[in-house]
């Protein structure tokens, strides 16, 4: 039968009266600082009742009153009646509610309205109006890039991000500029052609 290896004194566990109440203490200790530390002043609590909220869209400030969880996408669409920016996935993955989140593209269906407040929002309603067109919007129509034209201004918000990041993009980064944008009718080519022109006419 074999004999089993001597004790190590170096690696047997054995806690003593003394080690154990010197732990306690020191615990003890750390728990007394942290509660004298000072704390974060408390975030305000909304809801569940609905809230005025002050919202930074298209260059001028509007109230919409909404419960706290109403997407901006809602907001803009039925309490500021800017319908540009459309509800179709619900869930990021097709670009219809694209809007400008301080200059950056953004799906506006995954954002609280609340949470927009203090940042400045544009949709495709800031852009261009059809009498006076946005270099994009009006290469869009040149290009007839467009079918159904529900995803148009999704595409015309996205594009507007790209060509401010990039003015002279090429083809291969215009279609990975609006990768996150779906066109259900397939009009992909004149909307890259109708990037390519306004980014051509930028100079």
């Amino acid at each position: 039968m074999p004999k089993r290896p001597p004790k190590n004194p170096h690696t047997s566990f054995s806690v003593s009266r003394r080690t154990f109440l010197k732990t306690v203490g020191v615990g003890a200790a750390a728990t007394g600082l942290v509660a004298l530390a000072p704390r974060p002043a408390e975030a305000a609590i909304l809801g569940p009742d609905a809230v005025p909220l002050a919202l930074n869209v298209n260059g001028a400030t509007h109230t919409v009153t909404v419960e706290p969880r109403v997407t901006l996408l809602r907001a803009l669409r039925n309490h500021l009646n800017l319908t540009g920016a459309k509800e179709v996935c619900e869930r990021g993955a097709c670009g219809g509610c694209t809007v400008l989140f301080d200059g950056k593209p953004i799906c506006a269906c995954l954002m609280l309205a609340v949470d927009a407040v203090g940042h400045e929002i544009t949709t495709v309603e800031g852009l261009g109006t059809p009498e006076r067109m946005s270099p994009i919007q009006a290469a869009f129509v040149e290009h007839d890039a467009l079918q159904c034209g529900f995803c148009t201004p999704g595409f015309v918000v996205a594009s507007t991000a790209l060509l401010k990041n990039n003015p002279h993009p090429s083809l291969d980064e215009i279609k990975a500029g609006l990768a996150g944008n779906i066109c259900r009718c397939g009009t992909y080519s004149r909307i890259f052609a109708a990037v390519h022109k306004a980014a051509q006419q930028r100079g």
